[in-house]
């Protein structure tokens, strides 16, 4: 080898390297300056735009607008693992009451904001109707896996107060009640709005359905999971190893025969996270199980916030202000106001209704549906939903990720 080859700076090794400095620089800077958990969310998405703009001979990041698969695989097995993860941090299922705010969540709040976001798409964005439909799904629903600051403990801490349950529970099942509503603009996209044609399918089929589906696998194939682990059989059962690629196998397999019958695999591995715990609920397992899969969460987090930090130069440089004024009022009025009222009425006091409201963190969940959009449909609106979202969920991480910590040791603080 001759002296003028030795040194080859190879794109893939290149990669690499940028990727590990910027990890390390997003959890480590934030520290010199902050008493407070840091939120390296934002610094991974700066750093990684960053880096496409000072090392131009990295290898070119596929467009989501136009090569959304792999988007949508990273996005998914990170949602899949996080959701898990969110539903064995559930200590106690009980009392019912407990469980009001995050109904109430679901069934007030995410409708709400689903149906602001629709007209603000029409009215400020200009969007189709499938366009619009499909940004509400997309924005609406809050995401388990950038909002760790604000969830409650990890499994047998007993740390679950109302501010953090609602925000943990709410994460861990509005994901999968997001999927109707991208599935409904995909019919929009694909049949028009002749609601005549199609309507009572969508209701039956992909409310219905699916949502049922969903809860029935997850409940059965965590009490499943957890006779393999816990007691089958009892003398050498496979808790007692510590091998958490098994139980997290168990999740691949539940979400996938789920998947398989049409349901809602998001649902079901949330559910399965609840249902596991039931089973030897105080065994030192679902600890370990736990950390297990945040750890990969972790990683697969990093991975995915670099690549969008990488993209992003390249869709600001079609963002007009509409696009931005779309996201703000997405992120700093619509959801606060349909969570504050969503609340009303309930145990909540005002300033943790307030925290409820406004810590609706977006993130991984909406780059998942709008690839799975994208890889299904041939969208009209594809590089307006991009740009959107993208500063949507970077104006989050910047919102939440660094207030996050004050807020909650505040809110832990008045406990």
């Amino acid at each position: 080898m001759t002296d003028d080859t030795f040194y080859h700076f190879a794109p893939y090794h290149m990669t690499l390297a940028v990727v590990g400095v910027i990890v390390i620089l997003s959890r480590w800077f934030p520290r010199l300056i902050s008493s407070h958990e840091p939120a390296a969310a934002p610094l991974m998405i700066g750093f990684g735009a960053l880096a496409v703009m000072f090392f131009p001979s990295l290898p070119a990041l596929p467009d989501p607008r136009i090569e959304p698969k792999l988007w949508e695989i990273v996005a998914e097995i990170t949602v899949i693992v996080a959701l898990f993860g969110t539903g064995m941090r559930v200590d106690k299922i009980g009392p019912f009451k407990k469980w009001v705010p995050t109904i109430r969540l679901l069934l007030v709040a995410m409708p709400l904001t689903i149906l602001a976001i629709f007209f603000l798409g029409i009215t400020m964005a200009g969007l189709t109707a499938a366009g619009a439909v499909l940004l509400a799904a997309v924005l609406a629903p809050t995401d388990p896996v950038l909002a760790a600051d604000v969830q409650i403990a990890p499994p047998q801490e007993g740390d679950e107060h109302p501010v953090r349950f609602a925000l943990t529970t709410e994460a861990a099942l509005n994901d999968g009640l997001a999927f109707p509503f991208v599935y409904l603009g995909l019919i929009i996209a694909a049949q028009g709005l002749s609601v005549t044609d199609w309507g009572l399918s969508w209701v039956f089929q992909d409310i219905i359905y699916r949502i049922g589906i969903g809860c029935l696998m997850g409940w059965v194939g965590g009490w499943l999971l957890g006779q393999i682990l816990f007691n089958l059989p009892k003398a050498t059962r496979l808790a007692d190893t510590e091998f958490g690629v098994i139980a997290l196998a168990g999740v691949f397999l539940c979400y996938g025969s789920t998947e398989l019958l049409e349901g809602y695999g998001f649902i079901a591995v949330a559910v399965m996270g609840l249902s596991l715990r039931r089973v030897e609920s105080n065994h030192a397992y679902h600890r370990h199980l736990h950390d297990f899969s945040q750890a990969i969460e972790h990683a697969l987090t990093a991975i995915l916030l670099i690549l969008l930090g990488g993209i992003l130069p390249r869709l600001m440089a079609d963002m007009e202000w509409f696009h931005l004024g779309t996201a703000l009022i997405a992120l700093v009025f619509v959801r606060p106001v349909a969570g504050w009222l969503s609340l009303y009425g309930t145990t909540l006091t005002s300033d943790r209704r307030m925290f409820v409201a406004v810590y609706g963190v977006r993130g991984i969940g909406s780059i998942y549906y709008l690839a799975f959009a994208g890889a299904h449909a041939n969208l009209a609106d594809a590089s307006d939903l991009w740009i959107i979202t993208g500063l949507t969920i970077f104006g989050s991480t910047i919102l939440h990720g660094f207030t996050a910590g004050w807020a909650m040791a505040k809110i832990d603080r008045r406990k």
